[in-house]
């Protein structure tokens, strides 16, 4: 159909006279397939052409281009920075840990190093200690040796008698002296075999001390009941100057526990203990601490 024929009506189609009050529209037109076309052509042509000026753009501003990327290349490398960096502060921890395990294991063993020197230092004070006590106990047993000597060389040269005494009255005294010692020791000899009884003072069983006490009432001379009294009568003499009918004692003075009679030939008579009757033993097996002499 030309475009300036008259437009007619199609055939088949009734046309009623009676207007309804509708007015008919034209359907829209569909746009041409080479319209569509031309604007892709367009778009295509646009960014190849924006892509061609950009070109030398870049080319003339290399920096630019470079500093446009910077921040991403930087973003990259910070990323790949990340993990080394975690890896060295898990080592740093891991190295501290192990720094504060070697010190505690240093002091535990410091500790225990101040403890053993402080046992050995205990120690040998203690030593040091018992050392210096047993000398003191020497010395004090060698001053009371050498005080009863001193007595001992005093008595012995006790101011001769008068020119106005006898002679013979002098000697006559000496012979009742050793009497008394002579029947002393009989007496106590007279004892050997009676049990030991503690507190009893005879005459069918002793102690230690009752039966010196009785021994030397026998004679006539009275002496305290209890060693510790009986070791501070009398005169101190050595323990190695000892004569018959002499008090020795185990113990110091004052505090002696245990007392016999020195009898002469190197032995004593005493009533030890319950399991041994009252006996004759030699000194060398039990040597006395303390004496004194009574007669």
């Amino acid at each position: 159909m030309s475009p300036n024929s008259p437009r007619t009506q199609p055939s088949g189609i009734t046309i009623h006279s009676g207007h309804t009050g509708r007015r008919r529209h034209a359907a829209p037109h569909a746009t041409p397939h080479w319209v569509r076309r031309a604007g892709l052509v367009g778009g295509v042509v646009s960014a190849l052409a924006l892509c061609g000026a950009a070109a030398p753009a870049m080319a003339e501003n290399p920096h630019d281009t470079a500093a446009g990327s910077a921040p991403a290349a930087r973003t990259a490398t910070g990323l790949a920075d990340t993990v080394p960096l975690s890896t060295s502060v898990s080592a740093q921890q891991a190295v501290a840990a192990l720094q504060q395990e070697a010190l505690a294991a240093t002091l535990a063993a410091d500790k225990e190093q101040a403890a053993d020197a402080a046992r050995k230092k205990a120690a040998a004070l203690h030593k040091a200690a018992r050392r210096k006590a047993a000398a003191a106990a020497a010395a004090a047993k060698a001053a009371r040796e050498q005080a009863a000597q001193a007595a001992s060389r005093s008595t012995a040269r006790a101011p001769l008698a008068t020119a106005s005494t006898p002679a013979a009255a002098a000697t006559a005294a000496a012979p009742a002296s050793s009497s008394k010692v002579d029947q002393l020791i009989a007496f106590l000899k007279a004892q050997l075999g009676k049990p030991y009884v503690y507190g009893a003072t005879g005459p069918g069983s002793y102690d230690c001390s009752g039966l010196t006490q009785a021994a030397f009432a026998s004679i006539g001379v009275d002496i305290p009941r209890t060693s510790q009294d009986q070791s501070t009568i009398g005169t101190p003499v050595s323990t190695s100057a000892l004569q018959p009918g002499d008090l020795i004692f185990w113990g110091g003075e004052g505090s002696a526990y245990h007392v016999g009679v020195f009898i002469g030939g190197g032995q004593y008579l005493d009533a030890a203990n319950p399991s041994t009757p009252v006996a004759i033993h030699q000194l060398a097996d039990y040597e006395p601490d303390w004496a004194v002499r009574v007669l």
